[in-house]
C-alpha cells in the first residue's frame, strides 16, 4: 500500500471520520462501515484533509482552473478546504455551495459563493459515494447552471459498491454523466490496512461479507 494512503486511512481514523459497526447509508443499505465528513471539526482536521484532496486533484487534473461545488452541507466545509490547499500549492480557484432552501430575500437564489458562468468548468467535492444518490442530486442542481461542465467528482472513500445496477456506483456516475470520479482510497485499501492488525478481524470479515452482497461485479 503507498505510504499516502496509509497515512490518509489513519487520519480518518484517528479523526472519527470512519468507523466500523451499523450503519444506514443515504441509499438505505444497511452498512458495516461509515464515513462521516462531519466528524472533522478542528482546524488542524480540517487542514489536512484539504490538503489530501489537493495531492489527488492536482495528481489527476495538475494545473487546470476549475471551480469546487461543495455540496450541503457536508461539501461545504470540504471545498473550502480543498480551495485553500490549492491555493497554497500555486492553484487559485473559487468555489461555492448550494442553499437546502432558496433564498428569496437579498441576493436570492440556491448558490452562494461564486457562481459559474458558461465555459467553465466545475469539480465536485463529496465525501463518499454509496448508491450514486447525492451525485445524482448534485448534477440536478447543477443543471440549472447554463453551460457550465462537470470535469469530475473527488470523494475521500470508493467504497466499491455496485450502484443501481450490478456496475459499481462510480462507474454508473461515470457513464451516465460523462465525467471521471477520483478516491483519495477505496474500501479495498482500506481491508489491506486493517489486516494489518488482528485485532480487526471481525471487521474486516464484516466488510468483505457485506462487499460479497452489495459489492459492484463490473
Amino acid at each position: 500500500m503507498e505510504a499516502y494512503k496509509r497515512e490518509f486511512i489513519e487520519f480518518l481514523e484517528s479523526a472519527g471520520v470512519l468507523k466500523f459497526g451499523d450503519f444506514t447509508a443515504k441509499s438505505g443499505r444497511k452498512i458495516p462501515y461509515f464515513i462521516n465528513a462531519g466528524m472533522i471539526k478542528t482546524g488542524d482536521d480540517i487542514r489536512t484533509l484539504g490538503e489530501f484532496y489537493a495531492k489527488a486533484y492536482f495528481e489527476k487534473l495538475g494545473k487546470k482552473p476549475t471551480v469546487l461545488y461543495g455540496p450541503a452541507y457536508k461539501g461545504i466545509p470540504l471545498s473550502v478546504s480543498a480551495s485553500v490547499a490549492l491555493s497554497k500549492n500555486g492553484l487559485n480557484v473559487p468555489f461555492f455551495f448550494n442553499r437546502k432552501e432558496v433564498k428569496d430575500h437579498g441576493e436570492g437564489g440556491v448558490f452562494v459563493g461564486y457562481v459559474p458562468t458558461q465555459g467553465e468548468e466545475v469539480v465536485i467535492i463529496e465525501d463518499v459515494i454509496t448508491a450514486g444518490t447525492a451525485i445524482r442530486e448534485s448534477m440536478e442542481i447543477l443543471s440549472h447552471l447554463e453551460g457550465v461542465k462537470v470535469a469530475a467528482t473527488f470523494i475521500m472513500v470508493d467504497r466499491k459498491e455496485k450502484g443501481q445496477g450490478e456496475k459499481g456506483a462510480m462507474q454508473e456516475i461515470e457513464e451516465q454523466f460523462g465525467f471521471p470520479v477520483y478516491s483519495i482510497v477505496d474500501v479495498y485499501d482500506i481491508i489491506e490496512y486493517l489486516e494489518m492488525d488482528e485485532k480487526n478481524v471481525e471487521n474486516v470479515a464484516r466488510i468483505k461479507a457485506y462487499l460479497a452482497i452489495n459489492g459492484a461485479k463490473a
